[in-house]
């Protein structure tokens, strides 16, 4: 509940959720914050809001600072609900004719999301608002990762407030880059893959655009987890790297079993994998979380998914993991499907075709087996893994 101090009158306020597990699907073992920034000045400043039940928090925060009502405009640099929920009642205490400055398209979010007081002003990419001593930037960010956002830079600091750019869902003592350290990396990149790997070719474009500005940015101030002061490059440097989407050497073997035969199978795979010379992982559906398996799936090079049949279709769990992968819109992969069954035997021609539907290269007819395998179907899953692993070693 206390303040963090980033600059000569700049503070991070925003408000730590501990508890939260799960984000839209996604696995937050470790909470996740929304954070907002204060600007004090001849005017002052409040960059984003945060989740509606945490308004008191944020209020708590910023009364240790000043008087909320003396608040003169605030910033909502990405209108989704963990960063915009607390501004009516915000609004409320600071005052309901206060200027919110936003974009375009947030303009029209925050209308359709709260009451029509709210004194909305748009903004344009490139614009700038005089704080006093201080100037404030913003330029636009469309799909990181709404077509709202925007991002503020504060020019005389040096501090880009990125919104949920280089952002990750973590909640823990650490509240910046050099108290945590190398540590944090996991966690970006579980939140690149999970939130904004559909939009990495425009997030790359972005990106250039950024950097071709020649701003100096001395410290990154995302919306999410810890702020990146120490070297704020490093988190630039890994965002250009991940939207390149240059495939790995790595395998994923992405199964579930109803009587261990797909697990068999599964098992035989990732032996012909490593024979090939292939790091391979196999990742049971119904043991590891469906953000994790696309994390791993993000840095993998092929993606084999295998599938007992349970009424002529997919198992649910795979059925919930290649759904949630699909709109991550994966790309520059292999991929390949299997599965055992006993009657009919659908799922991995399904399989097969849902990975070839998001536009995998699939290498190989899908492999079936009936019932438990036995010798010579081992040998077959054993040769499946090694031919896919000799045409990664290829690609």
């Amino acid at each position: 509940m206390i303040p963090r101090k980033l600059a000569e009158g700049v503070y991070e306020v925003g408000a730590t959720d501990w508890n939260i597990r799960d984000f839209h699907g996604y696995s937050t073992d470790l909470g996740s914050t929304y954070n907002a920034y204060l600007v004090v000045d001849e005017k002052i400043a409040l960059i984003d809001t945060v989740k509606k039940e945490f308004t008191d928090q944020l209020l708590q925060k910023i009364s240790q600072i000043v008087d909320p009502s003396k608040i003169d405009l605030v910033i909502s640099n990405h209108t989704e609900m963990d960063h915009s929920g607390g501004l009516p009642e915000l609004m409320e205490v600071i005052g309901r004719d206060k200027p919110v400055y936003c974009s375009s398209m947030g303009l029209k979010n925050l209308r359709r999301h709260f009451p029509d007081w709210l004194n909305l002003q748009q903004v344009s990419d490139g614009q700038e608002l005089s704080l006093g001593n201080r100037t404030l930037q913003f330029l636009e960010t469309r799909m990181i990762h709404w077509p709202d956002s925007m991002f503020s830079y504060l020019k005389e600091e040096q501090i880009l407030f990125s919104s949920d750019g280089f952002g990750q869902h973590y909640a823990g003592p650490e509240r910046f880059d050099d108290e945590i350290g190398d540590a944090i990396m996991a966690h970006a990149k579980k939140y690149f893959a999970n939130i904004l790997w559909p939009f990495a070719a425009l997030i790359q474009k972005l990106l250039d655009k950024l950097i071709g500005t020649g701003l100096p940015i001395r410290m990154i101030c995302p919306d999410h987890g810890i702020i990146w002061r120490r070297d704020p490059g490093k988190i630039v440097g890994a965002y250009l790297e991940w939207c390149r989407q240059q495939p790995g050497r790595e395998a994923l073997v992405i199964y579930d079993t109803m009587w261990h035969s797909t697990e068999t199978m599964a098992g035989q795979i990732v032996a012909g994998l490593q024979e090939a010379g292939v790091k391979a992982q196999p990742m049971h559906a119904r043991s590891v979380h469906r953000s994790d398996i696309v994390t791993a799936a993000f840095d993998a090079g092929a993606l084999i998914v295998g599938s007992p049949t349970l009424n002529n279709g997919i198992f649910p769990t795979l059925a919930d993991v290649l759904t949630y992968l699909k709109g991550l819109k994966p790309c520059n992969k292999l991929g390949a499907a299997f599965g055992s069954y006993g009657w009919s035997g659908e799922a991995p021609k399904m399989v097969h075709e849902m990975l070839a539907g998001m536009g995998l290269q699939m290498i190989e007819e899908p492999l079936r087996v009936q019932f438990v395998p036995e010798r010579e179907s081992l040998a077959s899953c054993r040769e499946f893994g090694r031919r896919i692993g000799q045409a990664l070693q290829k690609s």
